[in-house]
C-alpha cells in the first residue's frame, strides 16, 4: 500500500501544478514595446549580424555559453532498461534540474528517437550550434562508446557521457583517498570489478590512468571473467582480458585489495570479503541494493574501507559531485572538449577537498560533531558548498593548460566570487535541514492532526524519516483521514486529549500545571478543563518528556496558540522575550527575516536581543550571520524616534557584541545591494558583505515583508521559527501549506537535537 502511495506521489509531483520539472524563464525585461523591439524585431538583427561576422560572438549575445543539452535515446534508463525516448524524458528533466541547482547551468533536454548510431550522431551534430556542451545520458553500451567518441572528435564543444565518466571520476577520487588510508601503493593493488558495462569500463580506464596496472584488474560480466579466449567481448572490453582463468567472482576476490561493484545487489558474500587482503577497499555501487549490504560488510571486516551509491551510508559515490562542476569549469573557459586531463583534475580536486577541514554547515547537515578525513569520509558530501569553488577552477585550469580553452580565465579571485554568487539559486539550505533532521529524528506531537494538511505533513515526516509523529486530535477523524490518504503506520500513536483513555494522563498534567499557576488565578478545576484543550495537553506532553517537540497553529490565530506555550513551556534561561524568524529561500540565497510573528513594537534593547537570537538561529543552519537592522532611514538620515530606536539597537550591539557582524539603521535596498552599500556607505560594517539576515523594527514590517516575498515571488518560507523558548515548540502561521508544515517539523526536530546537545554539555 505504501509503495502504491509513493507511486501516486511521484506521478502527482511530475504532473502538478505544471507538467514536468523545468521551464524557460526570460532573463531580460519585456514589459514595454521598447523591450520587445530590442528582444525581437528589429533590435535582434544587430546581434545576429555580429555573430555572422564572428561565430564566437554567439557566446557574447546568447545563452549558448551556459546552456547544456542533456541527450538520450532512452535505451538504458536508470535500472529500467530500454524504455524509449519519451519515457526517458522525466529522467532527462531531472538531470537538468540538478545541473541548475548545483552549478547554475541551464539545460534543454533532448530525446532522440533512434537506436542507429549514425542517425543519433548526425542529430546531435546538427543541433550542436545551440549548446555550449553536450551531456549524453542513459544510452546503452556499446553504442554509447562510439557515440561519445565520434561526437568528441567532430564537435568543438564539451561532450561527456556521464553514466561512464561521472561514476569513474567520483570513484577514482574515493580510490585515491582509500589507498592513502590503507597505506597501499596504487601500482601494486589487485582490483576486482563486477560489471563490464560502460561505467565499469570507464572506471577501469581512469584507474589505469591513475596508476593501477592493467594486468592487476580482473573484470567480470554475467558470463564470468573477461578471459582472452572469450569471443563475445566488445573491443573496449578486450582491453581488460586476463590470461588466468577464474572459476567465479569468489576465486578472484582471494587476496584482492579493491572490489568495485557496478552490477547487481547481494552477489558478494561475507566469506568473499574475508578472503580479501588486509584493509580491503570495497566500492559496492549497485542501486538500490549494493553488491553487499553495508552493515554486513563492516561487521564482517572491521578494517574495511567502503563506499556505496546510497545516501544512507558513509562515502556515497554520487555523480552530482562531478558532472555539474565539470561542465561549469568547461563552459566558463569555452573548452572545446572535456579531455582526460580535465577529468583527472576533477578527480584530484575532489580527493583533496575531502582532506580539508569541513565547514560547520556540512557538519550540521549530516548531524556530525566534526567530519574528518578517514574511512567513513573519503569523498566530499554532495551538500558541501566548497564544491563549486574547488572543482570548476581545477577543470578550467586543466583545460587552459592543455590548450582546449578558448576563453582563458585571467582573474581567479574574481572567478571564485562569480562561482559563489551562483550558489544562491536554489534551496540547498532546506535540503540541509531535512538531512540533519533525518540523522536523529525526534518525537513530534502534531496538535491538530485531525486536519488533512497537518496529517499529510505528519505522514511525509514519518515516511521520510524526518520525525516520529504523535497524532493529537479526534481519533475517529484521524483514523478516517489516515485511511483516505493511505497512512498506515503501526509505530504512530493517536491521542485524543478529551477521551476517557487519557483521563489518568490529563489528571497528572493538570496537577503539574496547577502547581505552577495556582498563585496566578488558576484553580485545580481550571487546570483540569484546560488539559482537555489540545494545545495545553500537547505542551504538557513536551514538558513531561512524552514528546520531544510540538507543532501547532494550523487552524488558529498565532497569539491564541502562543499563549499556552508561554504559560506552560516558558522562555529559556536568560531570555527576556521570545521572537520569531522566517527563513526565506530567495534567488540570492537564504535570507532570515525577524521578527515576523511575536513582538508588535519592540524597544531598542528588545530589537538588539531579537538580533542576537536570530544570529544564533542562523548559526544553527551552519551560516555566519551578516545582519542588517532595517529602517526607512540610513545611518542617521532621520531623527524620528522610530529610526532612532533602530540606531540605538545597533549602538547597543556594537558596544556589547563587537564580534557580531551587524549594522544599520538602513533601508532594505541598501542592505541587499552590496554594491550600492559599498558605494554610498563604505564605512558600514556590512560593506563588501552579503547580508543574510534582516531585523525589522516592528511586527508590521517584518510580517508583511516575508508574506510579500512568499506570495509575489513564490519564495519558499521556513517558519515562523520560534526563538527563545525553553523547549522545542513551534507555532505555524494560520493555514500553512503541507510543505511549510513539513519544513517546520524538520526545524522542530533540529531544535530538539540542539537542545539535547546543549543539555549534555
Amino acid at each position: 500500500m505504501r509503495n502504491e502511495r509513493k507511486r501516486r506521489e511521484a506521478l502527482v509531483y511530475h504532473a502538478k501544478p505544471h507538467p514536468g520539472k523545468i521551464q524557460v524563464v526570460p532573463t531580460k525585461k519585456y514589459s514595454t514595446q521598447r523591450d520587445l523591439s530590442l528582444a525581437y524585431s528589429p533590435g535582434v538583427a544587430e546581434p545576429c549580424l555580429e555573430i555572422h561576422k564572428n561565430k564566437e560572438n554567439v557566446y557574447k549575445y546568447t545563452t549558448k555559453g551556459n546552456l547544456v543539452a542533456v541527450i538520450s535515446n532512452g535505451t538504458a534508463v536508470l535500472g529500467l532498461g530500454d524504455i524509449g525516448p519519451e519515457a526517458s524524458k522525466p529522467v532527462m528533466e531531472g538531470k537538468g534540474l540538478l545541473f541548475k541547482i548545483f552549478a547554475d547551468i541551464d539545460v534543454f533536454d533532448i530525446e532522440v528517437d533512434t537506436k542507429d548510431v549514425d542517425a543519433f550522431v548526425d542529430t546531435v551534430k546538427n543541433i550542436a550550434p545551440t549548446f555550449g556542451g553536450i551531456n549524453l545520458e542513459d544510452i546503452a553500451a556499446p553504442e554509447a562508446f562510439e557515440i561519445e567518441s565520434r561526437l568528441k572528435a567532430e564537435l568543438d564543444i564539451p561532450v561527456m557521457h556521464d553514466d561512464q565518466h561521472g561514476t569513474a571520476i567520483i570513484s577514482s577520487a574515493a580510490l585515491l583517498n582509500a589507498l592513502d588510508l590503507a597505506n597501499k601503493k596504487i601500482g601494486k593493488v589487485k582490483v576486482v570489478i563486477s560489471g563490464a558495462g560502460s561505467a565499469a569500463i570507464a572506471c577501469a580506464n581512469l584507474y589505469v590512468a591513475l596508476g593501477v596496472k592493467i594486468e592487476n584488474i580482473v573484470m567480470f560480466d554475467v558470463n564470468g571473467a573477461l578471459h582472452k579466449d572469450r569471443e563475445d567481448l566488445s573491443e573496449l572490453q578486450k582491453r581488460f582480458v586476463v590470461k588466468k582463468r577464474y572459476e567465479n567472482l569468489s576465486a578472484a576476490m582471494d587476496g584482492a585489495d579493491v572490489f568495485l561493484g557496478l552490477s547487481v545487489g547481494n552477489i558478494v558474500k561475507p566469506e568473499m570479503l574475508k578472503k580479501m587482503a588486509k584493509r580491503p577497499i570495497v566500492f559496492a555501487m549497485a542501486n538500490p541494493e549494493p553488491e553487499i549490504d553495508y552493515d554486513l560488510a563492516v561487521a564482517t571486516r572491521k578494517d574495511i574501507i567502503m563506499a556505496t551509491g546510497r545516501s544512507d551510508h558513509p562515502n556515497q559515490v554520487n555523480n552530482v559531485l562531478g558532472f555539474p562542476f565539470i561542465f561549469r569549469g568547461a563552459l566558463d573557459v569555452r573548452a572545446t572538449k572535456i579531455n582526460e586531463e580535465m577529468k583527472m583534475a576533477a578527480v584530484k580536486a575532489l580527493a583533496a577537498l575531502a582532506k580539508e577541514p569541513v565547514p560547520e554547515q556540512v557538519n550540521i547537515a549530516y548531524g556530525e560533531t566534526k567530519l574528518l578525513f578517514g574511512k567513513d569520509y573519503i569523498i566530499p558530501k554532495p551538500f558541501d558548498p566548497r564544491l563549486i569553488t574547488q572543482v570548476p577552477p581545477a577543470v578550467a585550469k586543466a583545460a587552459m593548460e592543455t590548450g582546449v580553452a578558448k576563453n582563458p580565465i585571467l582573474d581567479w579571485e574574481r572567478y571564485e566570487h562569480e562561482l559563489l554568487e551562483r550558489m544562491g539559486n536554489d534551496n540547498k539550505i532546506t535540503r540541509l535541514l531535512m538531512n540533519r533532521a533525518k540523522m536523529s529524528p525526534k518525537t513530534v506531537v502534531f496538535a491538530e492532526a485531525d486536519h488533512l494538511d497537518v496529517l499529510k505533513a505528519a505522514q511525509i515526516a514519518h515516511d521520510e524519516g524526518i520525525a516520529k509523529p504523535i497524532l493529537l486530535g479526534r481519533r475517529d477523524v484521524i483514523e478516517e483521514l489516515m485511511r483516505e490518504i493511505d497512512f498506515h503506520a503501526d509505530d504512530v500513536d493517536i491521542i485524543d486529549s478529551k477521551s476517557d483513555d487519557e483521563n489518568d494522563r490529563r489528571t497528572k498534567y493538570a496537577e503539574v500545571y496547577w502547581q505552577t499557576r495556582k498563585r496566578k488565578g488558576v484553580t485545580r478545576y481550571d487546570a483540569q478543563l484546560l488539559m482537555r484543550q489540545r494545545n495545553y495537553f500537547a505542551a504538557m506532553m513536551v514538558n513531561a518528556g512524552d514528546a520531544d517537540a510540538l507543532i501547532s497553529g494550523y487552524s488558529r490565530a498565532y497569539p491564541t496558540v502562543l499563549k499556552p506555550m508561554l504559560e506552560l513551556i516558558g522562555k529559556a534561561a536568560g531570555v527576556s522575550k521570545v521572537a520569531a524568524t522566517n527563513l526565506m529561500n530567495t534567488s540570492r540565497g537564504p535570507l532570515f527575516i525577524s521578527d515576523t510573528s511575536v513582538n508588535v513594537d519592540p524597544s531598542a534593547k528588545e530589537l538588539a536581543k531579537i538580533a542576537q537570537m536570530t544570529a544564533r538561529t542562523v548559526k544553527l543552519f551552519g551560516m555566519e550571520p551578516v545582519i542588517a537592522m532595517i529602517s526607512y532611514g540610513n545611518f542617521g538620515s532621520s531623527k524620528n524616534e522610530k529610526a532612532e530606536k533602530v540606531k540605538d539597537a545597533v549602538d547597543y550591539l556594537h558596544r556589547f557584541y563587537p564580534d557580531l557582524i551587524v549594522d544599520g539603521e538602513m533601508q532594505t535596498d541598501f542592505a541587499l545591494n552590496s554594491e550600492l552599500l559599498q558605494k554610498k556607505f563604505p564605512f558600514s560594517k556590512l560593506a563588501g558583505r552579503k547580508v543574510n539576515t534582516l531585523i525589522f523594527p516592528n511586527l508590521d514590517s517584518g510580517n508583511s515583508t516575508y508574506k510579500l516575498l512568499k506570495e509575489l515571488n513564490k519564495t519558499e518560507s521556513v517558519g515562523p521559527i520560534l526563538m527563545g523558548m525553553n523547549k522545542p515548540v513551534h507555532v505555524l502561521q494560520l493555514g500553512a501549506s503541507v510543505e511549510e508544515i513539513v519544513n517546520m517539523t524538520a526545524v522542530a526536530v533540529v531544535d530538539a537535537q540542539e537542545k539535547e546537545r546543549r543539555a549534555k554539555r
